[in-house]
């Protein structure tokens, strides 16, 4: 059986791809993998070391915020990238002719979904955010059921006939880390307690820039696992060096990007995570039972991050705290911390909370729905 997947914009859209396909290969079936969508290198390297095939294709977006740039970029690829990804979609499908076409959304999967619906391709959609972005709420027209992360309560946009509530699918390896492990990767000393600090493939400089300015306050108390973001890893680095003593430097640890075995043992290491509220985070989080502190990302598209942030925060009746960014200050963050630590219980309610809210088996149902329709 051939599985067209499709997607594209972030990490967001290709971590669960990647889920859904290690657990078709569970199943034990000879699947042949595809993807179609925008040329992303970080992404391509996953899907290729899953033994997805790639095919890249032209995608356009269309940017909501006026500015002359922005009108001038959304003329070009108004007028030529998207009609050519059209294009290119429609001849890749109707010579690869897969069974089933999965996506996940984002502006990388219009024309691939589209041509799979003209050429009478079966669709399956998934959307992660308690927000659904453009794209899906346009695509979802086409289908009759679309699969989402959120409680349907809690989901906007799709009629509520449509919808089918299934998490986030999430690669399930990240809950084998171990804390043993954890402290020989990173170099733990297990004197005080241990924050995870994830700023996510967008956004991480406001988290660095106020993590920076109390950094030599947190260390006093609290040990650091911190995800810095690549481009920024060296300049944090260098800045953190000149503001901590000596004596704290062992209870910092800085790294620019967590690779999939490091992230496995640092959630199990973590005591409390600090991280932005894209779906896959929150989902990962939930299902490692770790109590968190989410920090929406104030640009992110129809708001989507501060609504899966408080849909989570209500839905899992407290698992994490959400500071939005216009709340956000270093020295309100740091008594938000010490106040949770401060209250007995308090951090074994929130990941007992965390852990109901979960569904880590996601990506197995949607393997297994897939597999159904294969046996019609």
């Amino acid at each position: 059986m051939k599985i067209l997947f499709t997607g594209g914009g972030s990490a967001g859209h290709i971590f669960p791809i990647l889920a859904v396909a290690r657990e078709l290969r569970r199943l034990g079936l000879d699947w042949k993998f595809f993807y179609l969508g925008p040329k992303d290198d970080f992404g391509s390297i996953l899907l290729s070391q899953e033994d997805i095939k790639i095919k890249n294709i032209f995608s356009g977006k269309i940017r909501r915020y006026l500015t002359l740039k922005s009108v001038l970029q959304n003329i070009f690829d108004i007028l030529f990238k998207i009609p050519l990804g059209f294009i290119q979609s429609f001849f890749y499908i109707f010579f690869s002719a897969p069974d089933l076409t999965f996506s996940k959304g984002g502006y990388g999967s219009a024309a691939p979904v589209f041509c799979s619906w003209f050429l009478q391709v079966p669709i399956l959609l998934h959307e992660s955010d308690a927000a659904p972005g453009l794209a899906n709420q346009l695509l979802s027209k086409l289908v009759s059921e679309i699969l989402v992360s959120f409680p349907i309560s809690q989901t906007e946009y799709f009629s509520e006939k449509k919808m089918i509530s299934v998490g986030n699918p999430i690669r399930t390896e990240l809950l084998e880390g171990a804390k043993d492990r954890a402290k020989k990767l990173f170099g733990l000393t297990g004197e005080k307690p241990i924050i995870l600090i994830v700023g996510g493939s967008q956004g991480a400089e406001v988290i660095n820039d106020t993590i920076l300015e109390i950094l030599p306050q947190m260390l006093v108390e609290f040990e650091l696992i911190h995800q810095t973001g690549e481009k920024n890893f060296q300049e944090v680095k260098n800045e953190a060096k000149v503001m901590i003593s000596k004596e704290l430097e062992k209870y910092y640890h800085p790294i620019g990007f967590l690779k999939e075995m490091e992230l496995r043992e640092a959630y199990a290491a973590s005591d409390i995570i600090l991280s932005r509220a894209g779906s896959g985070s929150i989902f990962e989080i939930a299902a490692a039972g770790k109590p968190s502190i989410l920090i929406p990302l104030a640009l992110a598209a129809q708001d989507h991050q501060a609504k899966n942030a408080y849909a989570y925060a209500d839905g899992s009746k407290g698992a994490a705290l959400v500071i939005e960014e216009s709340n956000l200050t270093p020295h309100f963050l740091l008594e938000k911390i010490k106040y949770l630590f401060a209250l007995p219980g308090e951090l074994e309610r929130m990941s007992k909370a965390a852990k109901t809210f979960a569904k880590p088996e996601s990506g197995r149902l949607i393997a297994e729905y897939i597999m159904n329709y294969y046996k019609k």
